[in-house]
């Protein structure tokens, strides 16, 4: 593997930790006032630039930009399941991974000459 994908998808990985934070992060806090929980999303979510903007930068070096959005997204689904599994302690179940699958089938088209 070239090592610019490694390094964006590293970043990409990165970034996409703190978003799923960000954006779900507050769901075991539902007791907290949603302003409050707005605040600490936009804080924690503040950082995730930091990995994202060079990622898509370097990236952009060898994939267009439909191919990044595309690992982009396959990265996110990935952080997003263990996530939900680890963090929300929520079941994975078939239909979940068959309807996941077949958006990760979508990368194939994406990098496909």
């Amino acid at each position: 593997m070239n090592i610019i994908y490694v390094k964006v998808i590293t970043l990409l990985a990165i970034s996409n930790i703190f978003m799923i934070f960000a954006w779900y992060g507050h769901l075991k806090f539902k007791g907290y006032n949603v302003f409050l929980v707005i605040l600490v999303s936009w804080l924690i979510a503040l950082p995730e630039y930091f990995f994202q903007v060079p990622a898509n930068r370097l990236g952009h070096a060898q994939l267009n930009a439909f191919q990044l959005k595309g690992l982009q997204e396959i990265i996110n689904l990935i952080i997003f399941v263990l996530f939900s599994i680890l963090y929300l302690e929520e079941p994975f179940t078939i239909r979940q991974f068959i309807g996941f699958f077949f958006m990760s089938v979508g990368l194939y088209f994406c990098f496909s000459k």
